[in-house]
């Protein structure tokens, strides 16, 4: 018996369903690119300032169950980017999101906001410095909130930070998209960047320069 092929799963087309049982007349239209703007890095990245951006939110108590299986909890959503210093210790949560539950157990933050891991790092000297600040980037449906309004203020923010490369991420679907049009920004204006994630179709539909 031939085993089942390891491919990467098609988040997309799985969307596209998803909108079509929810009775919209057309499917979600995926933001799609042919090339993608490439910042090499301009130092060794011994010597870079790296930044991370997340699509994590902040925990608030007072927004219901956010802990780890928490059913979806629109209430704990962000609308604007916010930054945090990298110095100090945060709680941020992914219940605002529609990650998979099923198979997911959601106890481990580090796989949606590695700042411990950058500290390390930095401390061994593998990265010449961590931003002080990292980014919180709004998971939005809209392609073009993204490009006009959260990518910019990401883009400022870094620029601020002397900032040299971006490690992006994602968590949902949605997330995926919405990091990859932030890198593409960020690539284009000068920062070099890398997205860890999973949703494979999706990113490369978008077109970023590198993806872990």
């Amino acid at each position: 018996m031939t085993p089942t092929p390891d491919i990467p799963i098609p988040y997309m087309q799985r969307t596209r369903e998803y909108y079509l049982a929810l009775g919209y007349d057309t499917p979600y239209r995926w933001a799609h690119n042919v090339s993608a703007p490439f910042q090499p890095l301009t130092k060794p990245l011994a010597k870079a300032c790296v930044a991370l951006i997340t699509t994590a939110a902040r925990f608030d108590p007072s927004k219901g169950d956010q802990g780890p299986g928490a059913p979806y909890n629109g209430s704990a959503k962000f609308f604007s980017v916010y930054d945090g210093d990298v110095s100090e210790d945060h709680d941020l949560r992914i219940s605002h999101i529609a990650y998979d539950r099923t198979h997911t157990s959601a106890t481990d933050s580090n796989t949606w906001f590695p700042l411990a891991q950058l500290r390390r790092v930095a401390a061994e000297g593998r990265i010449g410095s961590l931003g002080k600040r990292f980014f919180g980037a709004p998971t939005n449906r809209s392609h073009r909130v993204t490009l006009e309004t959260d990518a910019p203020e990401i883009l400022a923010r870094c620029k601020a930070d002397s900032v040299d490369a971006a490690v992006l991420v994602p968590n949902c679907p949605v997330c995926h998209q919405t990091v990859s049009l932030v890198a593409r920004h960020l690539e284009a204006n000068g920062i070099s960047t890398v997205i860890m994630g999973c949703a494979k179709d999706i990113v490369e539909h978008a077109a970023v320069p590198r993806f872990l």
